[in-house]
């Protein structure tokens, strides 16, 4: 077994696995962004972006660049927007196969309505 590339594999999604960090990213697919539109639309506190930045940067998966005093941060490559794509497309498959089993087992009489949080079901509202 070839450790070491599976360690470097499992630090690359322990790297996505914070949700700012994702969302940056989610961002960033519509193009290069300055670092105060992210801060406008995530409403975070600077030092907190900031530091997601950093990491991102370090991974190599993001790229910054100064336009005067503007900082603009982009993806470094289309496949972090395919591994986004494809994590969304898996997430609605799952999410679909729960909602799914959740509709039978009331169907079933197993799971009265009331007894699931519409906020507790994945999904839900």
């Amino acid at each position: 077994m070839a450790v070491a590339l599976y360690r470097a594999k499992a630090e690359f999604f322990r790297m996505l696995g914070h949700p700012v960090r994702i969302r940056v990213l989610e961002l960033l697919q519509a193009g290069p962004t300055p670092v105060r539109d992210l801060l406008a639309e995530l409403e975070i506190e600077p030092s907190s972006l900031s530091q997601q930045l950093a990491v991102l940067r370090r991974s190599g998966i993001v790229t910054a660049t100064r336009e005067g005093s503007t900082v603009v941060y982009a993806l470094a490559g289309g496949d972090v927007a395919d591994l986004l794509r494809a994590a969304r497309r898996i997430l609605t498959g799952l999410i679909s196969e729960q909602h799914a089993l959740l509709a039978e087992l009331r169907a079933a009489g197993d799971v009265p309505a009331a007894d699931v949080p519409a906020g507790d079901v994945p999904g839900g509202g």
